[in-house]
Formats: C-alpha cells, structure tokens, sequence
C-alpha cells in the first residue's frame, strides 16, 4: 500500500509573503468559544463587567481592528470603550481585505489615526476614504500596482503627512509626477523612502527642497536612475539612502552632495560607489558621520578618517568578538562609540543605520549569492539576529524576513543552505524568533513563523524548536483570525511534521484540530494557507495514531471539501496527499472506509487525475491506490469513471516523473483485484501502457507494473492480451534481471497464470481476439520461454546442500532453514482473495513440474509468519480444506522434488498459525 514518504513528505520554504494583497478574503468576525487559551474553565466564574476601563482599554490594545470591532459589540459600555481615540491612533491593514466599504466603517473611528501600514493597490485605494486628516505616517508593501493616480490621491488627502514609505517591493508605476504632488500637499514631510522607481529627475527632487523644508530623510532605493546634482540641493538632508541604485555617477554625486550642510548619513549599498568617491565624501563632508556600503563591488579596501564610521563588509566595524575582552562586545554599541559619544542625535542615526542594514541584508539574501557564504556565516547572521531585537517593528520584520530568506538555496525544491540555519541556532535565534513569535503584534508573528518554517527543513533545527517549545507556539499561532500569521504558522508545522518525532507532539499541542479548521475558516481564496494546512496535516496522517486524530477532528471532510472545491493546484495536490495517507492504515483504521464514504471524495479524486499538473495527478492516483484496497472504495471508484481515467493517465504517463508512472500502474493495480475491472481495464486499452511501465528501469515502476499484470493475468482473456502486445518478453525480462526481488516474484506469478493452461482453452473457444492472438503469436513458443524463466528464478532461491538436506530430512528444523533461504519480505504485505490462493493450490495438480514448484513456492510466500496478511491466507487455506492437497502434494510420487519441500513448509505455516489463533482464542476465554 502507498503511503506518502520520502519526497512526498515534503517541506516548504519561503522568501518573501507571495500574496498581492488584492484577493485575500474578509476574516470572520468571531472570538472562538473552543479556544482554551482564551475561554474561561467551566469552574471560574468571570465577571467581565467588573473590569475597570483601564484594564478593558488595555486588552483593546492587544488586538488589531476588526477583533476591536467584535469585542465592542458585546455591551454599549464596551463600545464606548472600544471607540475611545487613543485606541485609533494605530492601524495594520495588512492582514485584511481592507476595501472601499471597510474603509467607510471605520472613518468615525479614524479622527485621530496617526499611523497606517497597509498592502496593495486596493488598500491604498481605500485609504482616503478613512478621512484621517491627521495622518502623520503611512507605509506601505506590495506596491508594485499602485499609480501615480493613486499616490496623489493620498497625498492630497492627508496634508499633515511627515513620514511615506513604499517598498521594499518596487513602486514601477510611480513616476516623479507623483513626487512632485507629495512635496506640494505635504510640507510637513521629514521622511520619504521610495522602491524601485524607474526614474527620479531633477524637477521632482527640486520641488521636494522647495517646498518640503523638514525633509530630513530621503531614501531611493533600487530605483534606476537619480538625478545626483539636484539631490545637492535638498540642503535639510541628515539621512540619504541610494541602496541598489547602479546607474549613479559617483563623481557628480560626492562633488554635490559633499556641500550639504547636514548631512549626517549615507547609504550607498549595493551601488558602484568606489574608494575615491567614499574617501571624498568622508573627508570633505563636515556633517557626514556614517557611509554604509554593504556589498559595493568597486570598494576594495577601507577608508579612516577619524571620528567617522564606514560599514563595509570587508573592514573592523562588522566583528562582532573582541579579542582584547572575554565578552563579545555588541557591534550596534560599539558603532555608537565610534561615531560620536557626545552627538545629542544618536539614537536617530542608530535607528537610520538598524533600518538601512535591514533592508540591505534583505536585498542581498533575495539575491541568493553564494560569494556572500562567508559573510552570512560570519557576520551577516549576527547582525540579522540582532536586528532583531530592534525598538522599530519594521526593522524587526524586516530582519525576520531576511533570516528565512538568506538561509534559501531552492525556494521550489525546499532546499536551505544547513551551514547557515545551524549558523542562526548556534547564536540564539531559536528562542529569539520564538520570543517574536510570542509578540501581541501580528506583523512579528507571521515573519518569525515563517523564519522558524524555513530553519525547521534543518532536522537538528527543527529539533532545536521542538526542544524550545516551538511546537505550542506554532501551534497557537495556527488559531490566529489572521491570514497571513495563520499561514505561516502552518507552514511551520508542515516541516516539523516531517519529523517522526514530532508528529504526536504536534497532536497534543492541538496542531491538528487548529489545521482542519483553517481549512474551514478559509476556503476560498486563501490558497497559502490551504496548501500549508493540507501539507502539515498530508504528513501527520502519515502515522498511525495521528491520522485518526486528523479523522477524529474533521479533517477527512475538510480535505474532500478542498479536492473537490479548490482550483489551486497547490491545495490540491495537498489534499490529495492526505487523503492517501489518511487511506493508507485500512489494517489499523477505517479511515479508509471513511474517506470512501465521504459524498464525492472518489469522485474528486478520479477528476484529479485529469489535471494539467502533474502533481495533482500523482497524488490523486495514489489516493486512489490506496482507497483500492476497500471492496466498496474499488467499486465505487470504477463506478465514477477511475478505470477510463487511469488508463488513460497510465497511457499519456510515458515521459512523466516515475512517482506518476508508479502511481498510476498503482492504482490499476488495485482495481484489478475486482474481476470485473480487471476485465474493463483489459478492455480500455490499459495492459499496452502497463507493459510499457513494466520495462522501465525505475524499481518501483516496473515492480507495481508487474503487480498489476499479475492480477490482469488471472483473467485469460486478458491473459492473452498480455502475450498479443508482447508482454511475455517484458515479464520475463523483469523475471531475470530485476533487482527486485518482489518484481521478479510477481512476473513469475503471472507468467504462471498466463501458461497454466486457462488461456489455451479460452483461444480454443474461437473468439475474435483469441484467434488473431493465436495466429499473431506462438503460444507454445511464448509457453517455453516463460516457463523457462520461471524455472530460472526459483532456483535462484535453492541452495543446493540446504535442498539436499532438507529432501531427505521433514525435520522443523531443516524446513525452517529452507523457508528462511527463500523468503522474500516484501511479499508479506500482499493480500490475496480466496479465489488467488484457491488458484495456486489448484496449479499444484498443473502437469507442468515447474508451474507446480512455483504454486507452492507462491503459497510458503504467502503463509510465512511475520507476513502481514499471513494468518489471513493461512485461514483462506484452512476454510477451503487446503491442507488436504498439500499433504497429497508433499506425498506425491510425481511432484518435484522442490515442490514437496515447500508443501510441507506450508503445512508447518499452517500448523504455526493455526496454533497462534488457538492461544488468542484461550487468552479471550481467560
């Protein structure tokens, strides 16, 4: 049975929040009842009325605006409270779908709004219609559609504005139109820090010093062009930020910008700044304290010039350990020392300098350079993990992001670089991110969910968070009413779940319930969060005791509902996965059953196969392999199209992954067991590509392949399929040479049902097809080859003084040195029907001496104690009367000398099971 592993107990990571902003759906207004983190236990009696207002305005404060909202609406004094101005000072927009009618609710609220953080084009559109005069700070992501139109807009509307910033993403519709709009509706700007514009002339830079005279702070970044002479004229400018921007002519640039009277601060990260245009700036400027030039190809060595400070990656100012003192020494205080211990505006300039790194350490982790190897592991982590511990929110995010994006190697192959996330454990960074992770604000909470998620694809990290506590913490934060902390969350548990180890820790963290109901809670248009939750819970199904959690807690309908509803195929392929997993303990569970039984979970599953993607088909397929082993499941599934649907992917699967191949041959494999699809799949063309799969060089491939021959052989119609398309020279191919053991055991099977005669009186009857076959193709031929081959592999398992032996002597202990020679483990996990093993104690009378030792070769495979379905044959057998037979065979004059031995080691199974059952029927009694 398949079970998802390996490959398919897959991790992910992620860099950056891949969502736009645009289509995230409008949260539920809802305070859990279930939540025992926040619900009262039924013994405490909670008078909430009793709180002073004090105490009620705080715990406003802890949450964000719609959760303000619904706890407002419980009585009218708590919606007084709720509206109280100093509670609306504040808003994160991020996480909601923030629209044009949000917007309108809360506007009477807003009077005294000073600060908004918002994402996309529709919040930005939104925004004017707060009617939030009084703004004083707006900053904004994923801005990459936001126009001119738009930026003007907000301009005009909030003409008290002090601080913007739009990025790290790149503002690529915004002109220097819209700038010249912010300098004249906002003179009380101090700050502007723009992305990624294609062109900053000279026009908008001149109106931003003519009418904007506090503007102190100006950072362009990663923009393509500046005009660096009008940048001279901005003569207010403390901090100056040109990160990313290559195109800049240093000359011009240190000859104007040299004249500013207070310049405090350059940024030239990421640049063609080279050693003249820094050494000219530092000793002419008589303002300039600090030059940051992170990975600046052109500097080559350092600059001194006393009293001022060059962050660069090459010199002093980036150790963190000081060889002249026992303790490491903080690098952000020793920068405070070295640029001036008596400037009154240091705590400014340190907060510059904490924003500027982050964002320069963000950019060159999305870079993925493996020449800054050296730097992450030396420098470059440290500093990413003391930034976070930063006063300023954004620069904790931002260094957050950074950490579980520079450890990245292959974002589509969740591949991380182990020397770097080891890098981050050894200096703390577990139980700092998880100290974020704990943080009341939601911003920190979804970036270090997702810097844990990345560090956890690391087994020793992820078992560093377990130890940590970070199951609980992640677990927790899978509850949370926001999207974006939810999804990272998941995505956490999906790589823990990975890990054996952790799977029932998650269970009894409540993991699995929190997964389920994300899926519940977003079903629509939140395709992050499905896939991450579907993937944890794909993983965790793949254990026992944790699927029937998963089951126990919803998780079989959520699923279904997701393979049926969902259009991405993320999700899909996820879903499909759990299922499978979910399917696979049909001996321990009957969640197997249960999935079956779900109204259109079979039905969306043989609809999966036909999906563009082929990961989306691969694991449907293997869902349905799984479900197969049910009798209802293999008939409902034929019954909604799954035999034209599989022979149709097993036909077009020639150049696809081997997980595919493997999993379509699979799934035949499984309906084959019903004689009736058996014969329909024979019908539908579905022998052709399995005869193809069987001669593939995959083990897995051509082994299931062979699987499903074997169960197609056991109808002579298609039987003679078989050999019409030429799939003796395929079967004993696999016969002879496989590397599997259990490949070659099942072509020797079918090859034995295919030649122990059936087949021969089915062409003797004359149908159409048997007669083309029968002059196409020499049947006689085809039987000597075969059995040939049969011959060949049997013996292979005969070690002749251990046969020798045993012919002369029935001893237990001769028959069990025999049986242990030829025993082939894999095949314990094979179940047949009566009608099987009815048929290979009838081969056993076969004419044919080889087909004889072959049937009760077969039958010691399938009898041999410590198989999984060994007592289940062995009670087929006993029902049946078999026993009879093979004492008649082990007496035989005319049986094989192997064959007898073998009969008898079947006798002693039956015996050893037999003997096992009575001892549980005694134990029942007693």
């Amino acid at each position: 049975m398949f079970v998802g592993s390996g490959q398919d107990m897959s991790r992910r990571v992620r860099q950056r929040v891949d969502d736009n902003g645009v289509d995230s759906p409008q949260r539920y207004l809802v305070i859990s009842d279930d939540d025992n983190d926040l619900a009262p236990k039924a013994q405490d009696s909670v008078d909430w009325t009793s709180l002073s207002y004090d105490t009620v305005l705080l715990l406003f404060t802890r949450l964000n605006y719609r959760d303000r909202a619904s706890l407002a609406s419980t009585c009218r004094t708590w919606r007084s409270l709720g509206a109280s101005s100093c509670l609306w000072t504040s808003l994160d927009l991020r996480p909601h779908k923030f629209d044009l009618s949000m917007a309108a609710s809360l506007a009477d609220r807003c009077a005294n709004l000073q600060k908004v953080r918002f994402r996309g084009l529709d919040s930005a559109d939104a925004m004017v219609n707060l009617r939030a005069r009084n703004l004083v700070e707006i900053s904004g992501d994923y801005c990459r559609k936001i126009t001119d139109a738009t930026l003007s807009m907000i301009a005009a509307r909030h003409e008290a504005l002090e601080s913007l910033q739009l990025g790290p993403d790149f503002c690529e519709r915004i002109t220097s139109d819209a700038i010249k709009v912010i300098a004249f509706c906002c003179p009380k700007l101090r700050k502007l820090r723009l992305s990624g514009m294609r062109d900053v002339n000279s026009e908008a830079i001149e109106s931003l010093a003519k009418h904007c005279p506090q503007l102190c702070d100006v950072g362009f970044l990663d923009c393509l062009n500046i005009n660096e002479e009008a940048l001279g004229k901005v003569v207010s400018l403390r901090y100056l930020s040109v990160a990313g921007t290559m195109n800049l002519n240093w000359r011009v640039a240190a000859e104007n910008w040299e004249k500013l009277p207070r310049l405090t601060a350059l940024d030239a990260s990421r640049t063609s700044i080279d050693n003249v245009a820094v050494s000219r700036l530092m000793k002419s400027s008589q303002s300039l304290r600090v030059v940051c030039a992170l990975n600046c190809p052109l500097l080559e060595h350092d600059v001194n010039v006393k009293g001022k400070l060059l962050l660069a990656m090459f010199n002093n100012a980036f150790k963190f350990d000081d060889n002249s003192k026992k303790t490491p020494k903080d690098v952000f205080a020793h920068w405070r020392e070295m640029i001036s211990k008596e400037d009154k505006s240091i705590d400014e300039t340190m907060r510059w300098i904490e924003w500027i790194i982050s964002h320069s350490l963000l950019r060159m982790a999305e870079s993925n350079s493996q020449a800054l190897n050296s730097f992450w592991l030396n420098q470059g982590a440290k500093l990413l993990l003391r930034l976070m511990q930063s006063s300023q929110e954004d620069v904790q995010e931002r260094a957050a992001t950074g950490l579980a994006t520079f450890i990245v190697v292959d974002d589509e192959n969740a591949s991380i670089d182990c020397g770097r996330a080891e890098a981050v454990m050894r200096d703390g960074g577990i139980r700092l991110l998880l100290k974020l992770a704990n943080s009341w604000r939601e911003g920190l909470q979804s970036e270090a969910a997702k810097a844990i998620a990345n560090l956890s694809v690391n087994a020793n990290v992820a078992k560093a968070v377990a130890e940590e506590g970070g199951i609980n913490v992640l677990a927790g934060l899978a509850k949370s009413m926001n999207r974006l902390v939810a999804e990272e969350a998941a995505g956490g548990l999906w790589n823990l779940s990975v890990g054996e180890e952790h799977k029932n820790e998650i269970a009894q963290a409540g993991g699995v319930n929190a997964l389920v109901k994300l899926i519940f809670r977003w079903p629509n248009g939140c395709d992050g969060v499905l896939e991450r939750a579907a993937g944890a819970l794909a993983n965790l199904a793949a254990d026992d005791k944790c699927s029937t959690e998963v089951a126990r807690a919803g998780g079989v309908h959520a699923l279904v509902m997701l393979a049926r509803n969902c259009k991405y195929e993320g999700a899909q392929e996820q879903a499909a996965r759990a299922l499978a997993n979910l399917a696979a303990h049909g001996d321990s569970n009957n969640n197997n059953a249960a999935v079956g039984q779900e109204a259109g979970a079979l039905e969306a599953l043989v609809q999966l196969t036909k999906s563009p993607h082929e990961g989306v088909q691969q694991e449907a397929a293997g869902a349905l392999w799984n479900l197969s082993f049910d009798d209802k499941n293999r008939e409902s599934i034929a019954a909604f199209g799954g035999v034209e649907a599989l022979v149709a992917l097993a036909k077009e699967c020639s150049d696809a992954s081997t997980g595919l191949q493997e999993r379509a041959a699979g799934a035949l494999w499984g309906l084959s067991v019903s004689e009736a699809n058996s014969i329909a799949i024979g019908q539908e063309g579905g022998i052709p590509p399995l005869i193809a799969l069987a001669g593939s060089e995959a083990e897995d491939v051509h082994e299931t392949a062979a699987g499903a021959l074997w169960n197609l052989a056991f109808n002579p119609g298609n039987a003679l399929r078989i050999v019409a398309e030429g799939g003796v020279v395929a079967l004993v191919q696999l016969c002879s040479s496989s590397v599997s053991k259990m490949a070659r055991f099942m072509a020797a099977l079918a090859l034995a049902y295919m030649f122990d005669g059936r087949m021969d009186e089915y062409a003797m009857i004359g149908s159409s097809s048997a007669e083309s076959t029968s002059k196409s193709v020499s049947l006689p031929g085809a039987r000597i080859k075969a059995l040939k081959h049969i011959e060949s592999f049997i013996t292979t398992f005969m070690e002749p003084q251990v046969f020798a032996a045993a012919a002369l002597s029935s001893a237990p202990s001769m028959l069990a040195q025999v049986s242990e020679k030829i025993r082939i483990p894999e095949v314990g996990h094979l179940r047949c029907s009566g009608s099987e093993i009815g048929r290979f104690v009838t081969m056993l009378r076969n004419p044919s001496p080889i087909l004889k030792a072959c049937a009760a070769f077969a039958l010691v495979q399938f009898t041999i104690p410590g198989g999984r379905h060994a007592m289940h044959h062995a009670s087929l057998m006993q029902n049946a009367g078999e026993a009879r037979i093979l004492r008649s065979a082990a007496a035989a004059a005319n049986m094989p000398r192997e064959a007898k031995i073998f009969a008898k080691i079947v006798l002693r199974n039956l015996e050893h099971h037999q003997a096992e059952c009575s001892k549980g029927k005694k134990s029942i009694i007693l």
